[in-house]
């Protein structure tokens, strides 16, 4: 209703196609049958059905052939048809005030989720685009920032990347900064959100002084109240520049950033993991909390990092890694009560009969009895441990430096990373007791364990087991609510080309689906926080072609059929046709996209025998270096075609058919990958858009004038030179050579 009303004040204002809304029904109705309907015919003499003898003047014509493409696309805008793929487009195309400001209105009348997936369209046009593009999105934007800390949290990350391209003079004092300035204010609240009693945040300033929110609203309207020091801004600032609903959240993602570029100075993967996991180790100690996961779809607080199964992943200069975090879902993270802590020392299996308060002591001495007394009389209470305070994370970063053995007894450093290590590690007794507990639950995998790829192993082993196998060694692991997640932290690379191949990912595999084409792909979730940072959803049960060559020695139809059996088999023929199907549709999207680098570190392997390619890193118009190394269409060698089957195999042929099927299926739908890919491009210096004929190449690529006949001799001739290039093989050599990827 509130939206009607909003849409029938801007078309009263800008008299668009000179229609209101009725508010009884919602109809549109037209000013020219209301006059027939009053008799009133003869004043204005400019109706389109031409019942006026005289006929309309001469001046009024263009006047009146607008208005009736503008009667049309009105008819457009409220059919059934009419999508939010629709309202993006026309809101980015659309050089009429009137238009653009009904579609603003008409967001609010879309599911939510269909307007997330959109989000860095909507942000990239809010910053880049003119006024009045801006002032229709704002209003949806500031409805769903005051609802939601998860959406406010993500377009303040999103604002921040997209306007980092500007000038910093320009950014400064540009329309997406001080957006995002209001967004991390205390300003945009939930309107219906009143302080509950008993409901408790924690002071920026001290850890040890709790108040409720309407405390905090109080004390923040003092003269001098509200001043903290943040780690990066020696100078006070307000404390309504980091509202108590974000902070915590912010802080836990600061810290996993910190962590990632102090990894990145050290000099081996070992030294890296070490250090990764003492770091989780303290990082423990503020959980539970009120912070979550922003790559999870589920409500729930983070209650504990399993840190000696993290690893770092392979990467040349940076120091990207993954953590498995322990969670306890809720209803609702920003209003359920935060989980109790329970020592990490106390094992469930032991927890009745023994009180084994002897490993990691709470900070100021509290016990988990005293907790739990404190969490029965107030409820939604954050503790101590709980308060991301800015001075707490530079207080970790200092814990983390030192090698005092009273912080070091606290941590459990994985004995496999610290064989060779000259210095001493202490180990708590209740690790001990949670580490055995784990080793008797381990199954074997089939690989090794290498200390120049200590990710191999653990992304090998299958996820059921990992989650057995950890839920059985955590304190929470009884808990119903309990589950496992897990998340990839990248610092110092630049997400924003991932994040926008994921959505066209995304895009076809909903075109295909639709279509009923049997192409499958992967799309992960990609998740901008800056510029230079962000998240990754891993992708489960997989491991890089590169594992598989270097571990198993095998060629890759050997490695198929020691993992799924022989030839004649259901599970080798179900793997076979899950390969086939996986790389027809990642054919598909290397070449529509143009995506490069494709060595085997960047195309996984997982247990159903899919093919899954990441890091999209270069694609468009950029490749590594601009080297120009690969110049086919996409990456097939003659291992994939074994594993079809050979060249006159049933399956290569059902390969061909699938690509030829997959890009008609595509072609239909073309504008809606287009624009998405469009939007982007305006106000950005991402290098996969250097040069003016990108978007031009990208249609192309679609081939709109072609038959069908015709297309399916185009995908004879990509799939005939991606399988005898010689550009493939020279930059698989060149990876080899350069970085030892096999």
């Amino acid at each position: 209703e509130v939206a009607l009303k909003a849409c029938q004040e801007v078309l009263l204002k800008v008299k668009l196609p000179r229609r209101h809304i009725s508010p009884d029904t919602g109809s549109i109705k037209e000013e020219d049958e209301e006059e027939e309907e009053q008799g009133n015919s003869g004043e204005m003499g400019q109706k389109q059905g031409g019942t006026s003898q005289q006929g309309p003047p001469p001046s009024s014509c263009p006047e009146s052939s607008s208005s009736h493409k503008q009667s049309w696309l009105l008819r457009l805008f409220e059919s059934k048809l009419f999508d939010v793929s629709m309202a993006i487009s026309y809101l980015y195309k659309s050089k009429e005030p009137g238009v653009q400001a009904y579609i603003g209105n008409r967001l609010f009348s879309f599911p939510d989720s269909e307007v997330d997936f959109y989000l860095p369209q909507l942000l990239n046009m809010y910053v880049h685009m003119d006024t009045e593009v801006g002032d229709a999105i704002r209003p949806y934007l500031i409805h769903r920032c005051g609802g939601s800390i998860t959406f406010s949290l993500l377009s303040a990350w999103l604002l921040g990347a997209y306007s980092s391209d500007m000038h910093i003079s320009t950014q400064r004092h540009s329309r997406g900064t001080k957006l995002r300035k209001l967004i991390l204010s205390d300003e945009l609240k939930p309107s219906a959100s009143a302080p509950r009693p008993g409901e408790v945040f924690v002071s920026p300033s001290r850890r040890t002084h709790q108040r409720s929110k309407s405390d905090a609203t109080v004390v923040n309207g003092g003269a001098c109240a509200g001043l903290r020091r943040t780690g990066s801004n020696p100078k006070v600032e307000a404390v309504h520049e980091e509202p108590e609903r974000l902070r915590p959240q912010r802080e836990f993602v600061k810290s996993l950033f910190c962590i990632g570029k102090r990894l990145a100075t050290l000099p081996t993967k070992e030294q890296k993991t070490q250090r990764l996991i003492s770091e989780l180790s303290l990082l423990n100690h503020k959980l539970p909390a009120r912070v979550w996961l922003p790559t999870a779809e589920h409500q729930h607080h983070v209650c504990r990092i399993p840190h000696t199964q993290a690893v770092v992943l392979n990467s040349k200069d940076k120091a990207p890694y993954i953590i498995y975090v322990e969670v306890l879902d809720c209803e609702s993270f920003e209003t359920s009560p935060v989980p109790v802590r329970i020592p990490e020392t106390r094992i469930r299996s032991a927890r009745s009969a023994e009180n084994l308060d002897c490993g990691v002591a709470n900070a100021n001495g509290m016990t988990s009895e005293h907790r739990a007394g404190s969490f029965s009389t107030v409820p939604n209470y954050d503790n101590d441990d709980e308060a991301w305070a800015t001075d707490d994370i530079g207080q970790l970063q200092v814990e983390a430096q030192t090698s005092s053995s009273d912080n070091i007894s606290q941590f459990s450093v994985d004995s496999i990373t610290s064989l060779e290590s000259k210095e001493p590690v202490f180990i708590a007794a209740g690790d001990i007791r949670r580490r055995l507990s784990e080793n008797l639950a381990h199954t074997p995998t089939t690989f090794r364990r290498d200390p120049e790829d200590p990710s191999a192993v653990a992304l090998k082993e299958p996820w059921e087991e990992k989650v057995r196998r950890i839920r059985e060694g955590s304190p929470y692991g009884h808990l119903p609510n309990w589950r496992l997640l897990s998340v990839i932290v990248k610092c110092g690379d630049d997400l924003r080309q991932e994040l926008l191949a994921y959505q066209v990912l995304r895009q076809l595999q909903s075109i295909w689906q639709q279509e009923r084409v049997p192409l499958w792909i992967k799309p992960y979730k990609i998740l901008v926080m800056s510029s230079d940072s962000g998240m990754i959803e891993p992708v489960l049960n997989a491991v890089s072609l590169h594992q598989v060559r270097k571990q198993s020695q095998l060629s890759l139809l050997d490695y198929f059929l020691q993992e799924h059996g022989s030839f004649t088999t259901e599970a080798f023929l179900t793997a076979q046709r899950n390969f086939v199907q996986s790389c027809a549709g990642y054919s598909l999207i290397c070449y529509l996209l143009q995506v490069k680098d494709r060595h085997n570190g960047n195309i996984l392997l997982d247990s159903e025998g899919h093919i899954i390619h990441i890091d999209f890193g270069f694609i468009l118009s950029s490749s590594p270096r601009n080297l120009g190394f690969e110049t086919s269409a996409f990456k097939l060698t003659s291992e994939f075609v074994d594993v079809m089957g050979g060249l006159d195999g049933d399956m290569f042929i059902y390969y061909k058919m699938l690509m030829l099927q997959g890009l008609i299926a595509a072609r239909k739908h073309m504008e809606k990958v287009l624009q998405i890919v469009e939007i982007m491009q305006q106000g950005s210096h991402l290098p996969c858009f250097h040069g003016s004929s990108t978007i031009r190449g990208l249609k192309e690529r679609f081939h709109m004038s072609l038959t069908e006949e015709q297309l399916q001799l185009l995908v004879e001739q990509l799939v005939d030179g991606s399988m005898r290039s010689i550009t493939t093989k020279l930059y698989d050599s060149f990876q080899y050579v350069t970085n030892g990827i096999m």
